[in-house]
């Protein structure tokens, strides 16, 4: 086909053939321009990061040059302690792991806890079990925090001593401290607090250490029937309770 055959062509044909080749040349146009910024816009870009990377980069600082000592000693004689070498002392190396006794004797390396020594009481002292406070109790020989704390609590369950050899009694107090320890106390039993039998719930009966919970039922029992107990004799004829409990439960029994 000729150009001159475009005149044959309809008013149509010869819209759309126009608009097509406009369309091929601006494509074209636009593909050459493209092509032609890209590099730069990639030097541009790779510029800039370039000169971000310079500017971000601190500057590096030579290590200062030591002062040359004007003393007589010789330098090599001198140490130099610095706070990078405390640091070092401090702390373990980071590619260490550091064990358990180690960090507790690094922690505990600069200051030891100090004890205040308890004073003793002298060779013929005599101390009264329930008015004694550990304070007190830790004074006498053979007595520690540990000891005194028991003392106390085993009284206060009890509601007092009224005798020293309840001392055998406390938890750890074996017969060979027992007999170290008993020159050193008294018992006043009239402090003893008595135990209300006709009052007293049974939960309350059976938190003494000389009641089992089997004889504060029984009691209870025993009072519902009698109403009230009027002394030992109502506790001797029952199976619960032998002639050992009556020694040890007569002191802190009351029957009003």
């Amino acid at each position: 086909m000729s150009w001159l055959d475009l005149f044959y062509f309809s008013k149509g044909e010869r819209t759309g053939l126009i608009v097509l080749l406009s369309i091929i040349v601006i494509a074209i146009t636009i593909i050459f321009l493209t092509g032609r910024s890209e590099p730069a816009d990639k030097q541009n870009v790779n510029e800039s990061l370039n000169n971000r990377n310079v500017s971000e980069t601190p500057a590096t600082t030579e290590p200062a040059i030591a002062d040359k000592s004007t003393s007589d000693e010789p330098a090599a004689n001198k140490t130099v302690v610095t706070s990078n070498d405390v640091q070092k002392k401090e702390s373990p190396p980071q590619n260490t792991r550091e064990t358990v006794s180690e960090r507790v004797n690094r922690l505990t390396s600069y200051s030891q806890p100090t004890y205040t020594r308890v004073e003793k009481f002298a060779e013929g002292t005599v101390v009264e079990l329930n008015t004694a406070d550990t304070t007190t109790l830790k004074k006498v020989p053979g007595i520690g925090s540990a000891f005194a704390k028991r003392i106390v609590g085993y009284r206060a369950l009890l509601g007092g001593y009224y005798s020293v050899t309840q001392l055998s009694e406390v938890y750890g107090i074996d017969e060979e401290r027992y007999q170290a320890l008993q020159p050193w106390f008294t018992a006043d039993a009239s402090l003893v607090k008595k135990l209300g039998i006709n009052i007293l719930p049974q939960d309350s009966l059976s938190r003494h250490p000389y009641i089992s919970y089997g004889q504060a039922r029984v009691i209870m029992q025993l009072r519902r029937q009698k109403g009230k107990l009027t002394g030992w004799e109502n506790l001797q004829l029952l199976n619960e309770f032998m002639e050992s409990d009556k020694t040890r439960l007569q002191p802190y029994l009351s029957f009003d």
